[in-house]
């Protein structure tokens, strides 16, 4: 009989989940991503153990450790993104609102004129569905 290895601990499931959703996956994408379906897939998030083997698919599938699945912990992940953004650099005074054209080197003008092509080629299709209608 085969010995079925189960290392991970607490509700791997419920893991797999709060991973799953913080990735923007759908239940569907990680079941299409599994070749399982969205049905097998919820059940699959209600189940407290997983087999290791499994366990790295799912992983693999997520875009994950094993490693990381395993020992996922909220806490730590809002600790990570709150030490991330504290440590950045980044802040509002290093934006300098005097001099904000130099966000965006694209002159006005340009600007305006590439708008005024698009429009008038927008015109020029209006026009053409107009005549075609009739």
């Amino acid at each position: 009989m085969e010995t079925v290895n189960y290392t991970n601990m607490l509700h791997m499931g419920r893991k797999i989940e709060r991973v799953r959703r913080l990735r923007g996956m759908t239940q569907t994408d990680l079941g299409d991503a599994l070749g399982i379906t969205k049905q097998a897939v919820s059940k699959m998030e209600q189940t407290e153990k997983i087999e290791d083997e499994k366990l790295k698919t799912i992983a693999t599938a997520l875009g994950v450790t094993e490693d990381g699945l395993k020992s996922f912990n909220e806490e730590r992940v809002l600790y990570n993104t709150m030490n991330f953004y504290d440590n950045s650099g980044v802040n509002a005074s290093s934006v300098n609102a005097n001099n904000i054209e130099v966000l965006n080197n694209f002159p006005i003008e340009k600007t305006i004129e590439m708008f005024e092509k698009l429009l008038q080629k927008e015109r020029e299709k209006f026009e053409e569905v107009k005549k075609d209608k009739k």
